[in-house]
């Protein structure tokens, strides 16, 4: 079933709702801030720089997508007065004062207002029995493909690399992977260092940002030394990094799970960037309380798996992939490290409403609209996945487990 989501801003809506206590006084500044086309780090680089503020005295609770209109968050320590920024593409307002700063915990949930379009009439009948079990059963909640964007399909995750000690490898990822969103400069560029990769002289005859220019420059002088460039990779992109891989491990986990304890006629799949995302059909009552009471930890050298059955199919992935659970506990990096955070394997989206009409863009389809509420971390991309995703062919479950 073909759909199409994002085709304007306006139809992807974020709002945070949050818990952070907003006083007429305090140390931080308090900001509501609006966005289109922007993604909240860059947006936050750019109000800092404007007025002079350090980078650690602003702080949020979560990275809103750059393709939506968003509203969220932030707070600013000992705010320059009368601070307010309002362009285009997005807007800065004081909302008031707190004693604390703005961290990821005060998100109580997220909004969201989607409108997905492109939907065939013919399609439209067999959007209820979806929408119905998302009501009733909740999803499966996965990360989604905007965590995997350093994910690179022929060279691997930046943080498997790193934890195997593969230094070179995870070096060439990072500076060699290519972003969809890179401009046509920068992805010749980047193919050009693939392509001469281990002869420095020449990789660095075409670097062109500061890392690059400093990576090859000390590469030239010290051939081997990849640890030591890895090293000077800023702290928030390592953890992003590490953050990746810990998400596919988790979702490979999952999926693995579900293969467990499915039939295969209730088992549906939607396409991954870096793994395809299972879904039920239908579901007995004692496996949905199973999976609905199911939290799992993402992976470090400290996780701890809920049972028997989840640390088995977890032991056995990292096993397949040449990993020991001792193998998290970095030594030798050190601006980030793994750190295991609990996640629900289903959540039910709250305050849930839809309705289907006519799409005025593209003529003779329709489009749906969906309302809801969904807690910090979920992703209400995935919802969609869940209404879109397709049963698969008889004896085919075993070929959606993912081994990038």
């Amino acid at each position: 079933m073909e759909y199409k989501v994002k085709v304007k801003p306006e139809d992807f809506q974020v709002r945070e709702v949050v818990s952070l206590p907003i006083t007429d006084k305090g140390q931080y500044g308090v900001f509501k801030l609006k966005k289109i086309g922007w993604n909240t780090v860059d947006l936050i680089k750019r109000i800092a720089k404007k007025f002079s503020i350090k980078l650690d005295n602003i702080s949020y609770g979560g990275k809103k997508d750059r393709h939506g209109l968003t509203e969220q968050f932030i707070t600013i320590k000992n705010a320059p007065k009368r601070l307010h920024m309002q362009e285009k593409n997005f807007s800065l307002k004081l909302v008031g004062f707190s004693d604390e700063a703005m961290q990821p915990r005060h998100i109580e949930s997220n909004h969201f207002s989607i409108v997905i379009r492109s939907i065939s009439k013919e399609a439209e009948e067999f959007l209820f029995s979806p929408i119905e079990s998302i009501t009733k059963y909740g999803f499966i909640n996965y990360f989604d493909d905007q965590r995997f964007g350093s994910f690179d399909p022929k060279q691997g995750f930046i943080g498997e690399k790193i934890i195997k000690e593969h230094y070179n490898g995870a070096l060439k990822i990072y500076l060699t992977h290519v972003y969809p969103e890179d401009k046509k400069e920068a992805k010749e560029r980047k193919r050009y260092l693939f392509e001469h990769w281990g002869n420095w002289l020449e990789c660095l005859k075409v670097a062109k940002t500061d890392m690059e220019k400093f990576a090859f420059n000390y590469l030239t002088e010290n051939p081997k030394a990849y640890l030591n460039v890895l090293r000077k990779i800023p702290k928030e992109d390592m953890s992003m990094f590490f953050s990746a891989y810990q998400s596919f491990l988790w979702n490979e986990t999952v999926r693995r799970i579900l293969i467990s304890i499915l039939r295969d006629e209730d088992i549906l799949f939607h396409r991954g960037i870096a793994g395809d995302y299972l879904f039920f059909d239908e579901i007995d009552r004692k496996t949905w309380q199973y999976l609905n009471n199911l939290v799992i930890p993402t992976a470090s050298s400290k996780a701890k798996m809920p049972d028997e059955k989840v640390g088995n199919i977890y032991k056995e992935f990292l096993n397949e992939r040449g990993i020991k659970a001792s193998m998290f506990n970095l030594r030798k990096i050190r601006q980030a490290f793994f750190k295991s955070v609990d996640r629900k394997v289903l959540i039910k989206p709250e305050e849930f409403e839809y309705k289907i009409e006519y799409d005025e863009i593209y003529v003779g389809k329709r489009k749906l609209f969906l309302q809801f509420l969904l807690p910090r971390g979920s992703y209400a991309t995935m919802l969609i996945k869940r209404i879109f995703a397709k049963k698969i062919k008889e004896g085919d479950k075993n070929a959606l487990l993912c081994r990038p």
